[in-house]
């Protein structure tokens, strides 16, 4: 959960999420898809389970529209992230 939230923070999207890992230079992107070592390893996971993740499914905004607003009706309100008045917050994971 909170890398799709991290990932919606960071503008990575399941359509630019190739193009973020391999040319972006912010440091917490980096992190997130796995090009920095270390973040999957101290987790028990493979360096690449954020970047699948994301890939496969979308960042939380991609996937609270898909299957919820779309399905639903329901806008995201307090789940939108907290920059846009919502309650979603992604603790940074280091």
């Amino acid at each position: 959960f909170t890398a799709m939230v991290e990932a919606e923070e960071y503008g990575v999207t399941m359509e630019n999420v190739d193009d973020m890992k391999a040319n972006s230079t912010n440091p917490g992107i980096q992190r997130l898809l796995g090009v920095t070592p270390g973040m999957g390893e101290a987790l028990g996971l493979d360096e690449a389970w954020a970047y699948n993740i994301i890939k496969q499914v979308g960042n939380y905004g991609e996937s609270y529209e898909k299957n919820v607003t779309a399905k639903l009706g329901l806008e995201r309100g307090l789940n939108a992230l907290w920059t846009d008045g919502g309650l979603q917050y992604a603790w940074p994971v280091r």
